[in-house]
This record gives C-alpha cells, sequence and structure tokens, in this order.
C-alpha cells in the first residue's frame, strides 16, 4: 500500500522508519516523519533509504500535528492510530493538514467483529497497552476514521497471522476526507 504514498507525505508514528523500505522515492516529493521518541529518530536518522527522502522529523505526538492546513498530499499511518491516546484529534489533524484530494492510506489493529475474539482482546488490552505505548486492541479505528468526517475508499480487513487471533486482527485501507 506504502507505494502508492506519493507528493508531500505525512507519516505518523514514523518509529525506525521501517516504512522507508516501502516508500518510492521518486513519487516522494518530501517525507514529515511525526515521532515523539527521539530514541526512534536516533535510529530512523541512520536508517539505509534514509537518503534516498527528503525526511523533516517531527517530534511530537500524533495528535498535534504542527504542519499548516491543506499542506500534505497524502498522510500514512501503519500501527499508530490504534496506539493513540487522543485518536479523534488526531483524525482531526490528519484532515486538517490532508490537501481538498489527499488521502489517508492506513494499517492498523482494530477490534476484532468476532465477540469470542474481541472477550480475548478485551482481556489482553490491559497489558498490552503498557507494553506497547498505548496499544488498544478493543478500539474500532475505522468506525472512528468515518466518524472523523472520512469516507473509506478501499478496506480490508483480517487476521494477519493465524494465532493468536486477538493480537493479529487488523484493517487496512484508503481513506479520503469528505468535502469541507
Amino acid at each position: 500500500m506504502l507505494t502508492q504514498a506519493q507528493g508531500t507525505v505525512l507519516e505518523l508514528g514514523f518509529g525506525s522508519g521501517v516504512n522507508l523500505d516501502y516508500y518510492c522515492p521518486e513519487k516522494v516529493a518530501r517525507l514529515y516523519a511525526l515521532e515523539p521518541n527521539k530514541g526512534m529518530i536516533r535510529i530512523a536518522e541512520r536508517h539505509p533509504r534514509r537518503a534516498s527522502f527528503d525526511i523533516k522529523f517531527l517530534d511530537l505526538p500524533g495528535e498535534r500535528i504542527p504542519l499548516e492546513d491543506n499542506s500534505v498530499d497524502m498522510v500514512v499511518s501503519t500501527f499508530t492510530l490504534c496506539t493513540l491516546t487522543g485518536i479523534d484529534e488526531a483524525i482531526s489533524g490528519i484532515a486538517r493538514v490532508l490537501r481538498r484530494d489527499g488521502c489517508l492510506i492506513f494499517i492498523e489493529n482494530t477490534q476484532s467483529p468476532d465477540e469470542s475474539i474481541r472477550r480475548w482482546q478485551r482481556i489482553w488490552s490491559p497489558a498490552l497497552n503498557r507494553a506497547f505505548a498505548g496499544l488498544d486492541l478493543t478500539r474500532d479505528v475505522c468506525s472512528a476514521i468515518q466518524a472523523g468526517n472520512f469516507t473509506l475508499n478501499q478496506l480490508e480487513a483480517g487476521f494477519l497471522a493465524a494465532f493468536p487471533k486477538c493480537l493479529t486482527y487488523c484493517s487496512w485501507g484508503i481513506a479520503t476526507p469528505k468535502s469541507r
């Protein structure tokens, strides 16, 4: 999915830069890397593909996007919206910075539609929240995106691994802001 990213791109929760392997440097004019963890930024700065991109590191959390309105073509979130305490605030910020024809590309852990799996997600969620920087397996990320005035243009969901199902249910897709 990230090969579709082009123009000016904002990645929420940039982490150590693992997504750099999936972006096309010929398509991405500038990459804003939003990552509040300074240790992750230090690792990302040494990523082998770092030199292929015009990257500006932003060391704020995803709820506080320090960019101008209508300033980016695409926003990428991989396993970040499922960790943010202020997901509604982050989605509002995404809508604010996206250009009129921009889009959000996302891959996120999310609440399973299966009640038996959701029960295990509720059991594991407190421990995983502490261990993985706020991960909330009980959050319905797609509903939050839609509630943030986005249209889900492409959406897929499923288990990324057969076991443990409660930890691997994810959704991925592309969303666009509804007309402003």
